[in-house]
């Protein structure tokens, strides 16, 4: 009773059967490690994760601690109490009804219960072990006897005839359960060394399933910034479009009105115009001249006049105020700025390139926006002693991008560096010091360079235009193609310690740096 008990304690609650590989929770109960994991697997992306067995949530996946006390339990348990039942080997001599074997004989080649077993003949020959099916195997195939010993030359088992007169005699030889637990000592070793790796590729996968739920969530904040700042937008685009057209309704109305009265006005003159036509038609229609000579004069009407003022009218009627629509409109820039903010991209001011660090091969422009190769400069003691310079103004902090025109030179590097970056030697080359990190173009090959690294990037890149984007805090320095669509280069991670410059070089041909005041400038 006491072993049944014990038995049903040694039950994983998931599969129903006894542990393999037993781990445990944190609130305290123990399952089998594939069974916890696949039930956590299966909660992955919920609100939490919970205990089969008492409902406990965990905000976050709990670790897998193995029960090394509980699974030497079970190995004893199973080492010392086969489950019988379920190896469904029976009794050679029960016929009448199957009765679970005890042991196999491997001598008779038979399995017997415990009834039968203690029958059995007690002599040496008879080999006793565990219930098994393939009692063949356990004898010699050449002197059919029972294998008793292993032969560590040829690594098989032999029986005793093997070792006297059979083709193993005079090797070194050591009995089954010697050689058994040589081997088995190797495999524990083994499966310790699996058991610590398996271990660390857990810390691996929880790692970066860590990374992933953090990449999840940071995605997820963007998402609802984003989202809300569409959402603003197209807010405030409705309401900008409200404002157009009710200005535009307001001034139709407004000139409508003022037409009309116009209209109206015309419309009595054409009446009194029209009484005057007919009353001048009765007198040219008359007979008498006394009555014709004694109506008043009308020919006196000074139609030009008239018409004149009627134009005067119809211009002053007015007309829609496009300047007053257009500068409505122009509230759309101020949503675009309000945009570069809602994407938190702090722009840098207008970077300049410092002359005084030029290498005397390179020309810098009056602007001080374009390097270019040439010998008319002359060298100073801030200037490179390699054909490259950087901008007057370090960035220490925020989000900042700036793009650089490269079209006219097929060999080039764009990046940024420390001030206390080398300005002589082989420490002022970008590639040879751990101040400076990178994107360089030569010979049609890219590569990334920072901290003596080196990583080529694949296959041809079209790119005219290259943009730069640095997030100082986060220690990330972006590479990205300005083609159509904008295609990501690479990203170099490290931890900035001083204020980075822009760094340009160039090898023949000219390259131009802008940030975000040319755009503007531009727009």
């Amino acid at each position: 009773m006491a072993s049944a008990d014990l038995r049903q304690e040694l039950d994983c609650s998931i599969c129903l059967s006894i542990y393999t590989d037993p781990v445990t929770l944190r609130c305290g109960h123990n399952f089998c490690r594939g069974c916890i994991a696949g039930a956590l697997d299966a909660e992955e992306g919920s609100r939490a994760y919970t205990c089969p067995e008492c409902r406990e949530e965990f905000p976050e996946r709990p670790a897998l601690i193995r029960n090394i006390t509980l699974c030497n339990i079970v190995g004893r348990f199973l080492s010392t109490r086969p489950d019988q039942e379920e190896t469904g080997i029976f009794c050679s001599y029960c016929i009448h009804s199957p009765v679970p074997a005890a042991k196999s004989c491997l001598l008779c080649e038979a399995s017997l219960c415990d009834n039968h077993l203690r029958v059995h003949s007690k002599s040496p020959e008879h080999v006793l072990c565990d219930p098994t099916t393939v009692l063949g195997n356990r004898k010699c195939s050449v002197h059919k006897k029972v294998l008793e010993y292993y032969c560590i030359k040829d690594s098989v088992c032999i029986c005793v005839s093997c070792c006297l007169i059979g083709e193993h005699r005079g090797h070194l030889v050591e009995s089954l359960d010697e050689a058994s637990e040589y081997k088995k000592r190797k495999l524990r070793h083994v499966l310790q060394e699996l058991i610590t790796e398996r271990e660390e590729n857990e810390k691996r996968v929880q790692s970066l399933q860590e990374r992933r739920r953090e990449y999840q969530g940071k995605a997820a904040g963007v998402t609802e910034r984003v989202t809300a700042l569409f959402r603003d937008i197209r807010r405030q685009l409705e309401d900008l479009e409200k404002r157009v057209l009710s200005e535009i309704s307001r001034q139709e109305q407004r000139v409508s009105l003022s037409v009309s009265d116009l209209i109206q006005q015309l419309e009595i003159e054409k009446d009194e115009l029209s009484g005057k036509m007919h009353h001048i038609e009765e007198l040219c229609n008359m007979s008498d001249p006394v009555t014709v000579l004694q109506e008043p004069d009308t020919g006196d009407l000074c139609f030009t006049e008239d018409t004149e003022r009627h134009d005067t009218q119809v211009r002053g009627a007015g007309d829609l105020d496009v300047g007053l629509i257009s500068g409505t409109l122009h509230t759309l820039s101020d949503i675009i700025i309000g945009i570069n903010k809602g994407i938190y991209v702090q722009e840098p001011a207008d970077i300049l390139l410092d002359v005084m660090t030029a290498n005397d091969i390179i020309h810098i422009s009056g602007d001080r926006k374009t390097v270019s190769w040439s010998h008319i400069n002359t060298i100073t003691l801030l200037a490179f002693g390699c054909p490259q310079v950087i901008s007057t103004k370090g960035l220490s902090s925020g989000r900042h991008y700036w793009e650089v025109d490269v079209s006219k030179s097929d060999n080039w590097m764009v990046g940024v560096c420390y001030p206390s970056v080398e300005r002589r030697g082989d420490q002022s080359y970008i590639v040879c010091n751990t101040k400076s990190w990178r994107l360089h173009k030569w010979n049609n090959l890219y590569s990334v360079i920072g901290e003596h690294k080196v990583f080529r990037l694949p296959g041809i890149i079209p790119c005219d235009r290259v943009r730069v984007y640095l997030d100082y805090e986060a220690g990330q320095l972006s590479f990205y193609s300005l083609c159509d669509p904008i295609r990501h280069l690479y990203t170099i991670t490290a931890t900035f310690t001083e204020p980075l410059h822009a760094v340009l070089s160039v090898w023949g041909g000219c390259i131009t740096i802008s940030g975000s005041d040319d755009h503007k400038k531009s727009a």
